[in-house]
């Protein structure tokens, strides 16, 4: 089992990664301060792993949420459900939340922590690659709105990020693929040797190596950690570099309606258009746009965006992002694999270009 801290003072907390976890009750336990847990997941993951952590909280009381599958269900009604069943079963503040899935799961349960009589400890316990490198740490937590994705929701720090990789053995290819959107991300915006080595060993990730699935995880964990360690609250925008491709991927989650395109899916297009436009701007050279593309064409992964949505509907979805400030669009873009930035300052008509697809490099 390897250990890192996202170091955030009174708030810091261990991201433990491993096989073999959701058996290790002594792991789990010692991060629970109260006397009762309740399990929430979805019913998917539910039915592989909820014995696991059942038996692992054999000393508490405990009982279990379950929610419907998919980014479509991250709303607010299934937030309310775990308040309801939390209210109707009298857990009080002394109840520890653990999310049991992917990033809905996580980010949900999360939120309902944040809020449920103003806070109670939770516990992240992802279950798919794009939630263990991405989504469960950090803080993040919330819903979606109909009219734009996680526009609901607060930063809120768990007790502990708990990273079984033997869960990834189950995971379909197409949400390994989408996890792994997110781990080349990390090469992209900081990380050139990462990236360089993301294309050396991209064969053995798809086959679910356990050494390359661990390295590709931690290094992705420790790129995270560093980066909310220095911006938790993305108040002086190096957090915010953590989205790359993510105002043009919400609009494409949003535009299509959710659950069409996975998040990771459409995160990896964004960040192509993302580098298109970077290059048309003349900060990005062809070679790169071209070695962005191609690695994750390798995952399987979309790199043209959808045909449905076109551009005056894609500026439409993104004037409604986090990103925006008084009334200006900010995107995170490229000079360089592993130099992102944050900007406002781009040419519109390149942005029109490539959001109307004529974005060839």
């Amino acid at each position: 089992m390897k250990t890192l801290e996202v170091k955030l003072d009174s708030r810091s907390y261990p991201i433990y990664i491993g096989q073999g976890l959701l058996q290790n009750a002594e792991l789990l336990s010692k991060h629970i301060t109260g006397s009762s847990a309740v399990v929430v997941s979805n019913e998917t993951v539910a039915p592989i792993y909820h014995d696991s952590i059942r038996h692992s909280l054999g000393k508490f009381r405990q009982s279990q949420v379950i929610l419907k599958d998919g980014e479509q269900y991250k709303t607010p009604a299934s937030l309310d459900s775990i308040y309801t069943h939390l209210l109707e079963s009298r857990f009080d503040r002394g109840t520890t939340l653990l999310s049991l899935g992917g990033g809905v799961i996580g980010d949900i349960t999360g939120y309902a922590a944040a809020s449920y009589q103003r806070g109670i400890p939770f516990i992240q316990i992802p279950t798919t690659l794009l939630s263990q490198v991405d989504s469960s740490v950090g803080g993040k937590t919330g819903v979606n709105h109909p009219l734009g994705k996680n526009m609901i929701g607060a930063f809120y720090q768990p007790k502990c990020v708990i990273i079984d990789i033997d869960t990834l053995n189950t995971l379909p290819d197409r949400e390994l693929s989408a996890g792994i959107s997110e781990v080349i991300k990390y090469g992209i915006i900081r990380d050139p040797a990462f990236f360089g080595w993301l294309e050396d060993n991209m064969d053995k990730l798809l086959s679910r190596d356990a050494e390359t699935l661990s390295y590709a995880i931690l290094r992705s964990c420790e790129n995270k950690a560093d980066v909310v360690a220095r911006d938790e609250l993305e108040v002086t925008g190096q957090r915010a570099l953590l989205n790359l491709g993510h105002t043009f991927g919400h609009a494409i989650e949003t535009g299509l309606g959710y659950g069409k395109w996975l998040h990771g899916e459409a995160v990896s297009c964004g960040m192509v258009m993302a580098a298109n436009l970077s290059h048309k701007l003349g900060w990005l050279t062809s070679n790169d746009v071209k070695r962005i593309r191609k690695l994750l064409t390798r995952a399987h992964l979309p790199v043209d965006p959808p045909r449905e949505i076109n551009e005056r509907r894609f500026m439409e979805l993104m004037s409604v992002d986090k990103k925006v400030l008084d009334g200006q669009l900010r995107l995170i873009l490229l000079s360089g694999i592993g130099k992102a930035l944050m900007t406002s300052d781009f040419d519109l008509q390149a942005l029109r270009d490539v959001l109307a697809m004529r974005n060839a490099a």
